[in-house]
């Protein structure tokens, strides 16, 4: 199991990360979790091509983790040969999300199926929407989700999943504060994948812009904080954890700072850093 960090940015844009987005490929599945902006480039950035994603993943239908969900959509149909439609996986609402994205790409479904005959002869664009709660188990292949519920509220119904291949585990817990569903989600897990922030730097940040500073320490009740994720990781046996979606921005150099927050509570490996870092477990 192989698991790469798309993309590791925010809600706030980054010339040099894509927003928050992960790439799990076990057996013959290519699941990608989330899919911010930018996150079509970044995964052939890392080897593959849109045709390849077999599945996408929803943890919640905040813009930033499904910005980019139309370019996915669209690439892998005019890029197959033989289309085989995605398969999206998400919590309630999710089919909204999707019917409104039709919508939008209506015309555009249009003009390539008038003008490519290989398009018209194939199904057209349609996919596989399937809305999970906690509880459900997806079968995708020999990979198994199992979906576990978060706190990232007032944003409900938001979502983990716990993907298991041949014995591995990878936890992916997408927004959250620490809670009792979360420690079921990341119990013993080979790797736990968790999006976080610095509660320091943020309040450092909005103290900069006045106008909006309560929008910016609003952020701080629904987010993990990097010494958090450490302690949920050490309090549930975790293997390793990876950090991803730095808010603020991780500036480069100060790794090792973010890294120590975390390993005053986790003695096992932090696993961080630009885009497309990646893990084999």
């Amino acid at each position: 199991m192989k698991i790469t960090l798309l993309g590791t940015g925010s809600p706030m844009p980054d010339p040099h990360r894509a927003g928050p987005s992960t790439l799990v490929q076990a057996g013959n599945q290519n699941i990608v979790v989330d899919c911010g902006r930018g996150c079509v480039m970044r995964i052939v950035g890392a080897g593959l091509m849109p045709p390849m994603v077999t599945a996408v993943v929803l943890t919640h239908l905040h813009s930033d983790h499904i910005s980019d969900l139309n370019d996915i959509v669209t690439t892998k149909w005019i890029m197959s040969p033989v289309y085989t439609p995605l398969v999206i996986i998400g919590p309630v609402g999710t089919k909204r999300i999707v019917d409104g994205l039709l919508m939008m790409l209506g015309p555009d479904e249009g003009y390539r199926l008038d003008h490519h005959r290989d398009l018209r002869e194939g199904p057209g664009l349609v996919l596989d929407v399937r809305e999970v709660s906690p509880g459900d188990s997806v079968q995708l292949g020999d990979v198994t989700l199992e979906v576990h519920r978060t706190d990232h509220r007032p944003v409900s119904p938001t979502v983990g999943y716990r993907i298991t291949h041949e014995g591995k585990v990878a936890a992916l817990a997408g927004d959250t504060i620490p809670c009792a569903e979360l420690d079921v989600l990341v119990c013993d897990a080979d790797v736990y994948v968790q999006t976080v922030l610095r509660e320091d730097l943020v309040r450092t940040l909005a103290a900069f812009v006045p106008p909006l500073e309560e929008r910016f320490t609003d952020i701080l009740d629904y987010h993990s904080t990097v010494q958090q994720a450490g302690q949920t990781a050490a309090r549930n046996g975790v293997k390793k954890l990876m950090l991803t979606h730095y808010v603020p921005t991780m500036q480069p150099g100060s790794e090792d700072e973010w890294r120590a927050l975390a390993a005053e509570h986790f003695s096992g490996e932090i696993i961080l850093g630009p885009d497309l870092t990646s893990l084999e477990v």
